[in-house]
């Protein structure tokens, strides 16, 4: 999820160990051998917690991992802020969610390769048809407020942004026809024209902005895709290692396509990485020769 972070704390639950934990699973690292503590935001449908269960995307590409490496998932459920704090201070294992990769972000902890990619989804009134940023100029435009979205929509010519405290506000809105157009992470988006089919809105995604384009406004990068990572503290190589081989394995092996069709996304859309997402890491979290992960092109 492409937030603006501001600094947060996120406790630890000190559990004792589990009985019988494998030296090799002892040897990822984690805060307790054989657990995997998670810090997590109520994000449905990526994350949320059912009893001590993490369920949604991510929560279930984390649950195949960790099932694989003989880790237990134990949740803490906190705020974006308060996840990424986990993780830089390491008082939890990871936090995943739809977390994007940014350069700031990796110097303060780890990622591991992309268990997706995020396409640049718009929430839009049906029968309407939106594909470029030119389409959008002149619109009414909504995200949430702390998004990113906020500096792409105000570098929109004539377009005006609507910012709310959370999506239900921008459906609400897109609904009446206040807003033309909302920006919100793809699954979101989806749930919702499934849980409310009154509102009368699609899903559309949108035609990435040209390098051109970005250079004469920065603010437009936020209309790309972005890869997604789960996140780790600095010092959690062999458990990151561990768990980038899991989620490659689960591109090759069709474990990807099968979840992220569960969720209701396009695996064409979600699994297989623009150009620019290999050129951004080489050479400052991946060797020079980093391939991104890929369902067959």
């Amino acid at each position: 999820m492409l937030l603006i972070p501001a600094v947060a704390g996120c406790g630890s639950d000190g559990d004792d160990e589990p009985k019988n934990v494998s030296a090799k699973t002892a040897a990822l690292g984690t805060i307790t051998p054989g657990v995997i503590k998670v810090a997590v935001q109520p994000y449905a449908p990526y994350t949320s917690v059912q009893g001590d269960k993490i369920v949604g995307l991510d929560g279930d590409i984390l649950a195949y991992a960790a099932k694989k490496l003989g880790l237990e998932v134990k949740p803490q459920v906190t705020d974006f802020a308060g996840m990424l704090a986990g993780v830089q201070s390491r008082r939890v294992d990871i936090t995943i969610g739809g977390v994007a990769w940014s350069a700031d972000r990796q110097k303060q902890g780890l990622f591991t390769d992309p268990p997706y990619y995020s396409p640049p989804a718009m929430a839009v009134r049906s029968g309407k048809t939106y594909k470029t940023v030119d389409d959008l100029k002149g619109l009414q435009l909504g995200t949430v407020e702390g998004y990113v979205w906020v500096k792409s929509i105000q570098a929109v010519p004539d377009a005006k942004l609507h910012a709310y405290p959370d999506a239900n506000g921008v459906f609400d809105d897109l609904g009446a026809g206040r807003v033309d157009v909302g920006f919100l992470d793809p699954l979101i988006i989806i749930a919702a024209q499934k849980e409310r089919p009154d509102l009368k809105i699609d899903t559309q995604y949108m035609t990435p902005p040209t390098a051109a384009q970005v250079k004469a406004k920065p603010a437009y990068e936020y209309f790309q895709p972005y890869q997604t990572g789960f996140y780790l503290p600095r010092k959690a190589t062999k458990l990151e290692k561990a768990i980038s081989a899991q989620i490659d394995a689960m591109y090759e092996n069709g474990e990807l396509e099968k979840l992220v069709k569960k969720y209701g996304g396009d695996p064409e859309q979600f699994l297989k990485p623009s150009a620019d997402v290999a050129t951004a890491r080489r050479g400052v979290d991946r060797p020079q020769d980093w391939t991104p992960p890929s369902i067959a092109q």
